[in-house]
């Protein structure tokens, strides 16, 4: 049997959708859900969305979110349940020299090449914008490989070896620690 953390990353990178939790800037929370990418050790999930969208303007005004990603097909209530959630610091990555990033997203979601288009993005030609939750941990919650303790708490891969990590924006914004 594999263990825990080779079960979370096959079911992080067999996802699809996740949902993902920020905080407004009077302290509430929100949720949305956004099509992601991941990327493990160092362990990193990318998404796309427009700046003006209000998770966008959350994430420049808290980097603080948490996310969940369903590693099942939903059918009934009590079934077997296999999922992930995460805790992380989500930034607004730069507009220019993140080619190695939009490259992946695009190969693993190809209808977005429109809207992430580097060259668009760098001129400013697009509302939307390339955005990154560096994990700080991960829960894995699986019942079916875990019954007697399917929770399993499970320590991130810290690092910056992804050249399009070191590409992000360091620009301090409010809010952030």
């Amino acid at each position: 049997m594999p263990n825990a953390r080779e079960l979370l990353e096959q079911y992080v990178a067999n996802g699809k959708l996740m949902q993902l939790a920020t905080l407004r800037t009077d302290g509430s929370p929100a949720i949305c859900n956004v099509w992601y990418d991941v990327h493990f050790a160092p362990d990193l999930l990318r998404f796309i969305s427009r700046y003006d969208r209000n998770h966008s303007a959350d994430i420049r005004s808290d980097e603080r979110v948490a996310g969940s990603i369903v590693a099942i097909e939903l059918e009934a209530l009590g079934q077997v349940v296999r999922g992930v959630t995460f805790l992380g610091t989500a930034r607004e990555m730069a507009t220019v020299d993140v080619e190695f990033a939009i490259s992946a997203f695009i190969e693993r979601w190809p209808a977005s090449a429109e809207a992430i288009d580097p060259g668009k993005l760098a001129n400013g030609e697009t509302p939307t914008r390339l955005y990154e939750v560096v994990i700080d941990e991960w829960i894995l919650f699986d019942e079916s490989n875990f019954p007697s303790q399917p929770r399993r708490k499970i320590k991130a891969v810290a690092g910056r070896d992804d050249p399009a990590t070191a590409s992000r924006s360091q620009a301090a914004r409010p809010g952030q620690r």
